[in-house]
């Protein structure tokens, strides 16, 4: 039962996140060499996507009612919105589609978190829900190699929407009649009492939205810095399934490492991390530096978001889906700053790279905010 409960929220994860979600980070070169995007133009279609995902997860978080009916169509949703992006064409009609798009992968992200993490801990199979967070990467992983040969055979962008619309539904089929049903989700919080922020969780969710903003920007736009730099390099393709394959991994180390310290320092030092990774993708000149960042930033990606939401329930232990919601609220602000700081620093200065230097700044911040425990937590 607890393997069947972690398999689906991680393939649910895999197809709204890691497809529906980002397929689109591979898709931007191909779309802006069929002058569909510019380079600034993706940035503001990657924020309608951001925005949509702070909307559903902000709904999530407050939902009362029809709340599994809510995550089968996030799940659906992601699914069906990829197939739809081959018949579009243009920026707007594309930011409209991401905006709901990601709306679908706040609904799944939030309620299937939750749920899973509810019905491991009453299993007795805790450790398995960080696993279920290796979904998102796995998912990237997966789309990243299908770009890698989409692109060699030259595939359009239309085309290449659909076959990841195919992947997601090849990989929805064997687990959407898993999810909870009528009445699993729709439960009342455990604790009487409204959830107080204490100065730790205001902390946390402050560097869970700088978490958000300073990722964003090389998870949007890696694919693309690496086709303008080596455009007829091959390997420049691969650096997108390598931030994939690092989340996964990165996962994997967390739970090897889940008895060594707490969480708020490993979540600090991930961030760190991560920062260090936003610095070097443009420090270091060559595919080094883009692959290094994506290492880096891509190793941390889903352990900072398995570090939040355990850290968060350390401080929190009975308000779990408010909190996940709350934390995921957050998230998406950062997110949806992120790609609007990118398109203001191309127009300005045609250069991306200034974008990437704030968004590095705001790890190192995020990791100070948590570096220290609340110690009303102890």
């Amino acid at each position: 039962m607890a393997f069947r409960v972690a398999l689906s929220a991680f393939l649910t994860l895999v197809v709204a996140m890691g497809i529906g979600r980002f397929a689109f980070t591979p898709q931007v070169p191909l779309m802006i060499a069929e002058d569909q995007l510019t380079l600034t133009s993706a940035g503001v279609v990657a924020a309608f996507n951001y925005l949509g995902y702070l909307c559903g997860s902000f709904n999530a978080m407050r939902a009362t009612r029809h709340v599994e009916w809510r995550l089968q169509a996030g799940l659906w949703g992601a699914v069906v919105l990829t197939l739809l992006s081959a018949c579009l064409t243009g920026p707007w009609l594309h930011g409209v589609l991401r905006f709901f798009i990601g709306w679908a992968s706040g609904w799944a992200m939030v309620l299937v978190a939750a749920w899973s993490n509810d019905q491991l801990h009453r299993l007795g199979r805790a450790g398995l829900s960080a696993a279920v967070f290796a979904g998102p990467g796995t998912g990237i992983f997966i789309s990243g190699m299908l770009a890698v040969l989409l692109h060699s055979q030259q595939i359009t962008a239309a085309w290449a929407w659909i076959a990841y619309g195919l992947l997601a539904l090849v990989l929805v089929l064997p687990v959407a009649r898993n999810l909870p049903r009528r009445g699993e989700l729709h439960r009342p919080e455990t604790a009487p009492e409204p959830l107080m922020l204490t100065p730790g969780l205001k902390k946390l969710v402050w560097s869970y939205s700088l978490a958000g903003f300073g990722y964003i920007l090389p998870a949007t736009f890696l694919s693309q810095m690496a086709a303008a730099r080596f455009p007829d390099s091959p390997f420049a393709q691969f650096v997108w399934p390598v931030f994939g394959g690092a989340a996964v991994i990165g996962i994997g180390l967390g739970i090897l490492m889940r008895r060594r310290g707490s969480a708020n320092v490993r979540l600090a030092i991930t961030l760190w991390a991560q920062a260090a990774g936003v610095f070097c993708a443009d420090a270091i000149p060559g595919l080094s530096g883009l692959v290094l960042g994506a290492v880096l930033v891509g190793g941390g990606f889903l352990s900072v978001v398995q570090l939040s939401l355990q850290y968060g329930r350390e401080l929190a232990p009975r308000h779990t889906r408010y909190l996940a919601g709350l934390l995921t609220t957050g998230y998406a602000v950062g997110q949806l700053v992120g790609p609007l700081l990118s398109a203001l620093s191309t127009s300005l200065t045609h250069r991306l790279e200034p974008a990437l230097y704030v968004a590095g700044v705001g790890l190192l911040i995020a990791g100070a905010l948590v570096w220290r425990r609340d110690p009303a937590a102890e």
